[in-house]
């Protein structure tokens, strides 16, 4: 499956939830190292986001904000092929932190080399039309991003 967005600034909190050891520890099975305590936020429309609402759905996400059209078209998408990992929420002095399903991919920019990252799905997420995006690096200095660069998505 391939993905493109734009980047776009996220609420600042991804930090809290990214850097608990709980998390780390799954995130190193995928990545196979400790995940940036952060998220890449990348914006998606159109035919990009009836896949990302396919991956959603498989994540079990509920969609009810999104048009009934576009919640039509992400039923058709075969998702066989995407590996995905189901990540543990956990609870931790009475405060509980969420599951997410995460998806093997690599983010690509123009002409650079592509890095490995993981599409992060919350079970519990605000985001509607937001790919939340993982990896080892920090990828707005990795990749030189700004606030409205186009970035491509390919899930494994």
């Amino acid at each position: 499956m391939h993905l493109t967005g734009t980047v776009s600034s996220g609420l600042g909190r991804a930090h809290i939830f990214m850097a608990q050891d709980h998390y780390q520890e799954q995130f190193k099975l995928i990545l196979s190292d400790v995940a940036w305590p952060g998220t890449l936020n990348v914006q998606v429309s159109g035919e990009d986001l009836v896949a990302y609402v396919a991956l959603r759905n498989f994540s079990g996400v509920d969609t009810l904000d999104i048009d009934e059209e576009i919640k039509i078209k992400a039923a058709d998408i075969d998702l066989s092929n995407i590996d995905s990992h189901r990540i543990r929420g956990f609870l931790r002095e009475g405060r509980s932190f969420g599951g997410a399903t995460a998806f093997d991919g690599n983010i690509l920019v123009g002409e650079q080399a592509p890095l490995a990252c993981a599409v992060l799905i919350p079970d519990l997420t605000r985001h509607v039309d937001v790919v939340e995006v993982i990896a080892i690096d920090f990828l707005r200095d990795a990749l030189n991003l700004t606030d409205g660069d186009v970035v491509s998505l390919n899930l494994n």
